[in-house]
């Protein structure tokens, strides 16, 4: 996706230049708003069982905040001070549903109150290192800043209309008025935004899987979602993304001619990447490490020695920090391509996994918590670090400035991590008292307290697998066509394919009228209705 904004970094000549988190009124109003934004978060996952993106609520209050005459809150005008802003109230938001309060019910639905406290430790552990290493592995040819990450560029496009006014202020606003009317009526409006912005063919294949689920009995006569066959098709998709990740890692992607290669190194070149393919196998290598280390905390401190033999826990041990590091891998790409992630889903495959293996109750309850605490921050601050990525295009010289600038957002969701950490600590027996555990928790701990009992469940998602393998090798690393079939498939948004369909078609024909000239007026459409459906999502938690 080619980003037509202006050149909003010019202001920046220096890595110095860029403010930073830990000023006093960044930091103070980073604080308000992620506490703010961690309340969100929890109301929505145990009431509704999702969580809304907050970045958008960040970046209006911060603007508003920049234009009150007092103090030094004239300094939050700049753009730059706002995205930081914005960075850590969405971070607070998604670690305190999904990497913590999701985590810790889990042990709670089994009936094990005593583990709560084990598992945030560990939840914790995961949350931190999640963020570390996408911060590592930021604009890599794995997670390239010119990836689709679609919040990130709603997120960036409503920080530069409201700093520049005028037409695209006016052409984003038509889109959040159309966003706001739509998800008044209940309708999935996020997807038809998402469909303006991301890769075509990623996003038809996105649609078909929303199409099947949706409508899979009354077409077929067949409920999808009971017979593992989403499961199936990501297990394949991921299996084969996995691999295609590690063909980069490696960098030995083979090329079908001469010229093609030569191209790509050109356009690898032109791209910049920050990170190298050494780099980022360093990265992925480290996070492995933390991974486990962390696993090896929630097993000493929620007692699995006393059920497993000193080798099998090793084994957990590994195991489960190899699941973290696949899913977040497999959730951040399937963020960055459609700006949903499938985080509950790919856990429930680890989860049969672990029931194939045959790991005893308790110790599966946390290993699935675990993993569940990775992949959503994850996805989040490639949002996030996607905006920044775009205002700070123009800046001199722009490779340092960009780096400066990503650190900065990166200590900002830091403290909102650490925020949405204390709140989760102050408040969580409050909300499990009053029985409000997330819906997505009770999924895994019932599962757990089943087991597998029916081996037509372990056939289905293998044989299922075998498509969505090939789907995946068909459309290549750069489309993810497989991963976002399947997360399609796992999602269950009534109408959300045809706002996909029809918001593809509206693109097609648009760039067929206007040329090149379209792409900068789909993104801010496109930005502007995942803008509008945002506030309706949070102004209804607020309402509540």
């Amino acid at each position: 996706m080619s980003v037509t904004t202006p050149l909003k970094g010019a202001d920046l000549t220096g890595p110095d230049s860029h403010p930073r988190a830990v000023e006093p009124v960044v930091l103070g109003l980073t604080i308000v708003l992620s506490i703010l934004g961690a309340f969100v978060g929890l109301h929505l996952v145990t009431s509704l069982g999702i969580t809304a993106n907050t970045s958008v609520i960040g970046a209006l209050i911060a603007m508003l905040v920049g234009r009150i005459p007092a103090w030094r809150l004239g300094e939050m005008r700049s753009i730059h001070r706002q995205n930081l802003v914005q960075s850590a109230i969405s971070g607070a938001t998604f670690a305190a549903a999904n990497s913590l309060l999701v985590p810790i019910a889990v042990p709670f639905a089994l009936g094990r109150p005593d583990l709560v406290w084990p598992m945030l430790a560990g939840a914790a552990i995961g949350l931190f290192v999640d963020a570390y290493v996408l911060y590592r592995v930021f604009n890599s040819k794995l997670f390239p800043g010119r990836g689709t990450w679609p919040p990130g560029v709603a997120a960036a496009e409503t920080l530069i209309a409201g700093d520049e006014g005028g037409r695209r202020a006016i052409v984003l606003g038509v889109g959040g008025l159309v966003g706001l009317v739509g998800a008044i009526v209940k309708l999935p409006m996020s997807a038809a935004g998402v469909a303006l912005i991301g890769n075509v063919w990623a996003l038809a294949m996105f649609g078909l899987g929303l199409a099947l689920r949706q409508y899979g009995v009354e077409w077929f006569d067949v409920d999808l979602n009971a017979l593992y066959i989403p499961h199936g098709v990501m297990v394949g998709a991921g299996v084969v993304a996995l691999g295609q990740a590690v063909v980069l890692l490696v960098g030995r992607e083979r090329r079908g001619r001469a010229h093609e290669a030569e191209r790509a190194r050109a356009a690898e070149a032109a791209e910049e990447f920050d990170v190298d393919a050494a780099g980022l196998r360093r990265a992925l290598g480290e996070g492995y490490v933390l991974f486990v280390l962390g696993a090896l905390v929630v097993a000493l401190l929620g007692g699995i020695l006393g059920e497993l033999s000193p080798v099998q826990m090793l084994g957990w041990c590994l195991l489960a920090g190899f699941a973290a590091l696949v899913h977040e891998l497999i959730v951040g790409l399937a963020a960055m391509h459609s700006g949903w992630f499938p985080a509950f889903a790919v856990t429930l495959i680890f989860l049969v996994l672990g029931l194939v293996i045959g790991i005893p109750t308790v110790p599966l309850g946390l290993f699935v918590a675990y993993v569940a605490a990775t992949g959503p921050a994850f996805a989040d601050m490639g949002y996030d670090f996607k905006a920044g990525w775009i205002i700070r295009k123009g800046a001199t010289p722009y490779r340092l400035v960009e780096r400066a600038g990503r650190r900065q957002q990166y200590i900002a969701q830091l403290v909102g991590f650490a925020v949405a950490l204390a709140v989760v600590a102050l408040t969580w027996q409050s909300y499990f008292d009053d029985e409000l555990i997330p819906p997505v928790s009770k999924v895994y701990a019932d599962t757990v307290n089943a087991g597998l009992t029916e081996t037509s469940t372990l056939v289905n998602i293998l044989l299922w697998a075998i498509p969505g393998a090939l789907v995946q090798l068909l459309g290549g690393p750069s489309r993810q066509m497989g991963v976002l079939l399947a997360t399609g498939l796992l999602i269950l948004t009534p109408y959300a394919c045809w706002l996909v369909f029809a918001a593809l078609a509206v693109r097609i024909a648009w760039t067929r009228m206007k040329g090149e000239r379209a792409a900068g007026d789909l993104n801010l459409i496109g930005a502007g209705i995942i803008a509008g459906n945002s506030l309706t999502d949070v102004g209804r938690v607020l309402e509540r």
